[in-house]
This record gives structure tokens, C-alpha cells and sequence, in this order.
């Protein structure tokens, strides 16, 4: 009998859910759209056609793939965040939904800043954060810097993709070194460093540590290294009244408030994620 879209769609999710797949709609939809080279808009549209034999079993290569723990983003090669389509590579984290707090906070102080506003992605990775920022402050300078040369080639990828070569540069830096004399002044650093434990890494889900760069997930013994070593060593690129935002991991916030304020900042401030978890920790360079 033949298979429609939208029965291969239904299947393909239900497949997924069985497995417990959580966003199991939204991957199936990724996957069905990537395998048939459709928009989701021409998806949609065409749910009663028919698909061919070679389309459906392109599409059961990648559900094989997925339920083998392979991430969609992995599969497809792009992610969307913030509303931003993204270009993905196994280079970089895949871009998650609690990120979108520290990067809406991001762009609130940009705005408040004014034109002018200057902001540095520290662990860029994909550069999620910092585009996130160009787009939705436009009258901000963004800079991407990454250690990683493959995440600094998918960060160029994405200011193209996204139209913002005049806005966004991307600069290689190491986070855990003394920030270089080129990147100063800036009113905002957002950073999502690395900040597992690292004897934490081998429990985590496969599609996490199988899958995603080790080097964007081990934050040394207790997770907390880039933390010390970025509060310690990056306030001089910050301009007075700066501030420097970190995403933290569930049950880290408080010990990266007491890092920020033992390294002089102040007006420490910590904000929960969409599940309630204290996602994001600010403080400010006043002196």
C-alpha cells in the first residue's frame, strides 16, 4: 500500500515516542522535511501526496541513526535557536532551549545599552548566543570567539547564513587564558563554557557523550574550571558597568556566584530556566 507524508510523518513520530524521544513532533517533522528535501510550509502543503520507495527508505535511514542516539541536529546538519536557523556540525554543542535565557538577558542588556552596544560569545560554539544577540539588538557589535577551529568555521557559516558579516566578527581565543589585548570594551560577555564534572561525562545520555565534543562539555573535576579561570581573567574586557553572564548547570549556581564575587563583581543575579533550574548567573565589573 502506498505511504503518504503524513503517514510517514505519524510514523516516524510515533516511532520516535516509543523510544522516548521528548521533542519526538519536532524531530520527526526535522527528519521527514531533511529526507525529502522539503520546508516545513511545502511539507504541510503536500501531506496527501504519495512518497516514493527511495524517499521512504532515506527517511528510515535516518530514524535508524536517530534511535541509535545520533542527534537530529547531527543528522540534518542545522538546528534552529531563537528563532535563527543554525548550521550544525559535530564540532559544536547542539544548540538547547535553556541557552534562550541567558541569550534573551544578553539581548535585554544590549538594548539598554543602547547604539554602540558591544558583545562577546565567549565558547561560542555554533555562535547561537552571540547571533541571537546581532539579530534581535541591531544596533550591536557581536564578536564570536572559540578556541576550536571547527566551531570558529561553523561560526563564520552562520554570520553568513544570517546576514551579519557587517555586525559579527569571530576571533579564535581561549577562554582559559588572559583575555587577549584585541577584545576590551565590551558592555556584555556571555559565555556557555564547558561545565560537566569531568567523571560525569561517561553517565550522561549517549546522544550527549557519544555524539557532542568532548572539549564543549568537560569542565574540569568539579565543572567548574572555565568558570574560574573566565571571571579571574576576562573582567579587563568588559567596560565599566559591564556585565558577565554564564549559563551554569543544575546545582552550580551558587558556587559561580561566590566565584564572581570573589573576583570583584558585583550585583550578582541568577535566573531559572523554562523548568525552574537557576540557569543563568550575571554580575557586574563597577570598578
Amino acid at each position: 500500500m502506498a505511504t503518504t507524508y503524513n503517514n510517514l510523518y505519524l510514523d516516524t513520530r510515533n516511532r520516535l515516542r516509543a523510544a522516548g524521544v521528548d521533542a519526538a513532533q519536532l524531530e520527526a517533522r526535522e527528519l521527514v522535511c531533511f529526507a525529502l528535501d522539503k520546508t516545513r510550509e511545502q511539507l504541510y502543503r503536500d501531506m496527501n501526496l504519495y512518497v516514493t520507495a527511495q524517499q521512504e527508505a532515506r527517511v528510515e535511514e535516518l530514524v535508524q541513526r536517530r534511535l541509535a542516539g545520533e542527534p537530529v541536529a547531527y543528522l540534518i546538519g542545522e538546528w534552529e535557536f531563537y528563532g535563527i536557523p543554525l548550521d550544525i556540525s559535530r564540532e559544536v554543542l547542539v544548540p538547547r532551549t535553556d541557552t534562550e535565557v541567558l541569550a534573551q538577558r544578553a539581548i535585554q542588556l544590549l538594548q539598554q545599552a543602547g547604539d554602540g552596544a558591544r558583545l562577546l560569545d565567549l565558547c561560542a560554539g555554533s555562535g547561537c548566543i552571540g547571533l541571537a544577540a546581532a539579530v534581535n539588538a541591531p544596533q550591536s557589535r557581536v564578536v564570536l570567539a572559540d578556541w576550536s577551529e571547527g566551531a570558529l568555521r561553523i561560526c563564520r557559516q552562520n554570520v553568513r547564513r544570517n546576514n551579519l558579516n557587517a555586525r559579527v566578527t569571530c576571533v579564535r581565543a581561549d577562554a582559559r587564558e588572559p583575555a587577549p589585548s584585541a577584545l576590551w570594551d565590551f558592555d556584555v560577555i556571555a559565555c556557555n563554557p564547558p561545565y560537566i564534572p569531568s567523571g560525569e561525562i561517561d553517565a550522561l545520555d549517549p546522544d550527549v557523550k557519544d555524539y557532542e565534543p568532548r572539549m564543549a562539555l568537560d569542565g574540569g573535576p568539579d565543572g567548574l574550571d572555565f568558570y574560574r579561570d573566565i571571571a579571574g581573567k576576562w573582567a579587563s574586557a568588559l567596560r565599566l558597568g559591564g556585565t558577565l553572564l554564564f549559563e551554569v548547570g543544575a546545582g552550580q549556581a551558587p558556587a559561580v556566584e561566590e566565584i564572581l564575587a570573589k573576583n570583584g563583581f558585583t550585583g550578582i543575579n541568577t535566573l531559572p530556566d523554562t523548568h525552574g533550574i537557576w540557569r543563568v548567573v550575571e554580575g557586574r565589573i563597577d570598578a
